[in-house]
């Protein structure tokens, strides 16, 4: 009896180990090896290989990211640096075994955080602090229409 305690155990761990859940609104990723997978999974729950595959879950609903600490250098070469930008967006589920592939499962840290800090550096960079600190961003008020654009051109 003792050997098939033992053997229920270990399958109930490797159960435990092979379960894994997909919060609503993600689409998870598997990894295999440090491999991407072609496999996507919605929200419920999923098993997968043990200690061999991995994954990674990836939001799809609509969410805002806070990029923080903004260094801003104007035309005048006067430094400053913008508190706090917010960022909502959200991927397209057909769109998420693409951009995890080319940017991995962290591309909010590519496509939004650097690409929020290269905008706004060639946008201070063709302004006075005048400009930049007092009439565009000294009245708190959303991005421009143009703003949006550059950001999501790419």
């Amino acid at each position: 009896w003792g050997a098939l305690a033992g053997a229920a155990s270990a399958a109930l761990l490797l159960l435990g180990a092979a379960l894994h859940q997909v919060p609503e609104g993600h689409l998870a990723v598997y990894y295999r090896g440090g491999a991407l997978l072609p496999r996507l999974s919605g929200p419920g729950y999923h098993l997968l290989l043990p200690f061999v595959t991995t994954q990674r879950p990836v939001q799809t609903t609509l969410q805002t990211d806070e990029v923080k600490n903004v260094p801003c250098g104007t035309s005048g070469g006067v430094m400053i640096y913008i508190d706090r930008i917010e960022v909502v967006n959200f991927l397209a589920p057909q769109a998420v075994y693409d951009i995890v592939r080319n940017y991995t499962a962290d591309y909010d840290k590519t496509l939004i955080f650097n690409k929020i800090h290269h905008e706004l550096n060639q946008f201070c960079s063709a302004h006075t602090l005048q400009e930049v600190y007092i009439e565009l961003f000294g009245k708190r008020r959303p991005c421009s229409e143009g703003g949006r654009w550059s950001l999501t051109a790419d």
